[in-house]
């Protein structure tokens, strides 16, 4: 497996293209900006993609989504909680069509040999997920290096946010931790160093 982080957009969302390197299909993470870059880079290593995940619908991890998808029609996977049925303006909720598929809790998504694990990590907004691949956690805006994802949003909510870092942090063995922003990390590091995740865990029984 190989993962390819690109850093979009005014507030450096990391999207990532995570390949089976024996198929060449991939799957593209939070398309958050810059398309270009993302779409050159798939026909460069003539990559097919086989799905397109969305772990919050936060227009800094979906603005790409509609060009991604034009260029390569492969599946659009949302939590339900987070797309826009209002048909208001909302920054906060992904506006798509009848491409999206939605996903939850204990969904298996093969692409190529790889499969995704679906976990829902609510709490930066209520359809957040983790999805885990291999020993490979892409966690959005849940679990950032020494931090964790805002609460004060419509949709968040601080004790949804203890809750899915806890239930990270009780993962048997160790992880490497993908986030929606900033560097990668590992899930011991965050487990030994991260205040919120510590605080989380402190909050057991």
């Amino acid at each position: 497996m190989q993962v390819k982080t690109f850093s979009v957009g005014q507030l450096g969302t990391n999207c990532y293209v995570v390949t089976d390197e024996k198929t060449l299909s991939c799957a593209v993470i939070d398309p958050g900006a810059e398309s270009g870059l993302i779409l050159n880079y798939i026909d460069d290593n003539h990559l097919t993609v086989k799905a397109i995940f969305i772990t919050h619908g936060h227009y800094d991890h979906t603005g790409a989504v509609p060009s991604v998808y034009e260029a390569t029609k492969a599946t659009v996977y949302i939590h339900a909680l987070d797309v826009n049925k209002e048909g208001v303006d909302n920054d906060l909720k992904y506006r798509g069509g009848d491409e999206l598929c939605f996903y939850k809790e204990g969904d298996l998504i093969p692409v190529g040999g790889l499969e995704f694990h679906v976990m829902e990590t609510p709490g930066h907004s209520r359809g957040s997920v983790t999805l885990r691949c291999e020993d490979c956690l892409f966690t959005g805006d849940t679990l950032f290096r020494g931090s964790c994802g805002r609460t004060d949003f419509p949709g968040g909510s601080r004790i949804a946010i203890m809750g899915s870092l806890r239930r990270l942090a009780s993962l048997e063995g160790d992880f490497e931790v993908f986030p929606g922003h900033m560097d990668a990390t590992s899930l011991e590091r965050e487990r030994r160093y991260n205040p919120y995740m510590l605080d989380a865990m402190g909050d057991r029984d």
